[in-house]
């Protein structure tokens, strides 16, 4: 098991992992870890993901205010941290949470209640679509992955 210290600063094999925004800063997205349902999406920078991973509550960069802010503070709508992943990207973040109360601002239990849902056209999936499976070389029908539909690059597939 690896040993990080992020205890004064952001662990540089963490920070050197990241792909920040112009702004110093990545997207996360906050999940409820039992549920998986998601909650909303946070901006941190380097000091914020620390504080985040040494103190077992979720703590942003707000983009507005310009400031550093723990989720719950104010409003008693605390999010513990349970675990925390970084894409492959290193352009974003999941963190799974236990989340007290509402998440949104507004007072909804999460930003996307509140936000809604936009008309879509659903897809559906073909009869002879080949499942994948990213962790072995071969789809789940048995026949060797060529790569091709696997291959992930700043969003491209």
């Amino acid at each position: 098991m690896t040993v990080y210290d992020n205890e004064t600063t952001l662990d540089p094999r963490i920070a050197g992992r990241l792909k920040r925004d112009a702004k110093g800063l990545v997207a996360a997205v906050i999940q409820q870890y039992d549920t998986h349902e998601v909650l909303m999406v946070g901006y941190m920078n380097d000091e914020a993901l620390r504080r985040t991973l040494t103190s077992g509550r979720v703590t942003f960069w707000s983009r507005s205010r310009q400031e550093y802010w723990r989720k719950g503070d104010t409003s008693g709508h605390r999010q513990y941290v349970k675990g925390l992943s970084l894409d492959c990207d290193g352009d974003a973040i999941l963190v799974q949470v236990d989340q007290v109360g509402a998440a949104c601002h507004t007072g909804r239990r999460s930003c996307f209640d509140e936000g809604g849902s936009l008309p879509v056209t659903v897809g559906h999936r073909d009869v002879d679509d080949a499942e994948s499976d990213c962790a072995t070389p071969h789809g789940a029908n048995g026949t060797p992955n060529d790569g091709m539909h696997d291959v992930h690059d700043e969003g491209k597939a």
